[in-house]
C-alpha cells in the first residue's frame, strides 16, 4: 500500500508514467529507483523511499558500492527489494561494458582502461582486477583478486598467475582503482608491478600492463615506463 502522498500524485505525474510518455532520461534518480523497488511502504511512497536510500549512500556512486546487508539496514528495504536493486545496478554494470561482438581485442591500454573503467571507477574501495588475453591478445576472462581498504589494495603474485594458469592465459593486464579519483602510480603501486612482471617472467605468462583507473582517467603504468 503506498502512502496518500503518492495517491494525490496526478496519475500522469507519476514515475512510470512518466517513463512511458518521456522516456527514461527524463526521470530523477529518485524516480527510476521508485520503479526499480516497484512499491513503497505503508508509511511512504516509492519515490521517498527511493529518496531516503539516495540520502543514506550520499550519491550514485555510493549506491553502487552498497552490498544487501548495507541496503536491508535501510528502514523499509528488505531483501526482496535490495536485491532488486543490486541486480539493476549490477547489470549496468556490466552493460557499461560490454562491447559489440563477442570478442575484444586489447591493442593498446585505452582498450583495457575502457573494459573495466566504469565498473571500478566508482568504487570507494580500491579493488584489483586481472585481465586475462590469448595468444591474439583477445579477453577471455576478467577477475578481481582483491578488495582492499580505502587506501591499500594487497595482492600477491602468487594469487595473480595462479588465476592466470586457470584461464590459460598468454598474457595479462592488471589494473586497481584510486577511490579518490587521482590515478597518479604510488611508489607501493610501482613496486607491485615490478614484483608482478618479473614474476611473470618466470612463468612464462608475460604481464602486458598495469592500469591504474581514476574518475575517468587512467595510467598505463607501462606508457610511464615502469614495464
Amino acid at each position: 500500500m503506498q502512502s496518500n502522498t503518492l495517491r494525490e500524485v496526478p496519475h500522469e505525474e507519476r514515475p512510470r508514467e512518466r517513463m512511458m510518455r518521456y522516456g527514461a532520461e527524463a526521470l530523477s534518480h529518485a524516480e527510476l529507483l521508485a520503479i526499480l523497488l516497484r512499491t513503497g511502504t505503508k508509511s511512504q511512497s516509492a519515490v521517498h523511499l527511493a529518496g531516503a536510500i539516495l540520502k543514506q549512500c550520499g550519491s550514485l556512486r555510493g549506491l553502487m558500492d552498497m552490498s544487501v546487508e548495507e541496503l536491508t539496514a535501510i528502514s523499509g528495504i528488505g531483501p526482496a527489494k535490495a536485491l532488486q536493486l543490486r541486480a539493476g545496478i549490477e547489470l549496468g554494470r556490466r552493460i557499461s561494458k560490454s562491447r559489440l561482438g563477442d570478442t575484444i581485442t586489447v591493442r593498446r591500454p585505452k582498450d583495457a582502461a575502457d573494459y573495466i573503467m566504469e565498473e571500478l571507477r566508482y568504487l570507494k574501495k580500491e579493488h584489483f582486477v586481472c585481465v586475462f588475453l590469448n595468444t591474439k591478445n583477445h579477453i577471455i576472462a576478467r577477475e578481481t583478486l582483491s578488495m582492499g581498504t580505502l587506501n591499500a589494495s594487497l595482492v600477491h603474485p602468487r594469487e595473480v598467475f595462479r588465476a592466470a594458469i586457470k584461464y590459460s592465459s598468454a598474457s595479462i593486464i592488471c589494473a586497481h582503482n584510486h577511490p579518490s579519483g587521482d590515478p597518479a602510480p604510488s611508489p607501493e603501486d610501482i613496486s607491485l608491478t615490478k614484483r608482478l612482471a618479473e614474476a611473470g617472467q618466470l612463468v612464462g605468462i608475460e604481464l602486458l600492463d598495469h592500469l591504474i583507473i581514476g574518475d575517468g582517467r587512467f595510467v598505463s603504468l607501462k606508457e610511464q615506463g615502469h614495464l
